[in-house]
């Protein structure tokens, strides 16, 4: 799975993409969150408050249970504004 961090979660979690191995039993975009949470102090700061980022899976926005596969392509990112 490929993951792209964007913004001030970038900045916070030190990486702008990265390639993981998802664990098998998680299946949907909370799940993915939560085990990137885990990680370590920095993605946990930056996943804190899931009410203030958003995902997107494979270039379409994506709820909390949408489901992810392994080769996904899944971007995390702050809210937009339009101007």
């Amino acid at each position: 799975m490929k993951i792209l961090y964007f913004a001030w979660l970038r900045q916070k979690t030190g990486i702008d993409a990265e390639d993981v191995e998802m664990p098998p039993e998680i299946s949907d975009v909370a799940g993915l969150l939560d085990w990137l949470k885990e990680r370590n102090s920095n993605f946990a700061d930056a996943l804190a408050d899931f009410a203030s980022i958003r995902v997107a899976v494979n270039q379409e926005f994506a709820e909390l249970d949408a489901p992810v596969a392994q080769g996904d392509e899944v971007a995390i990112f702050p809210p937009m504004t339009g101007g």
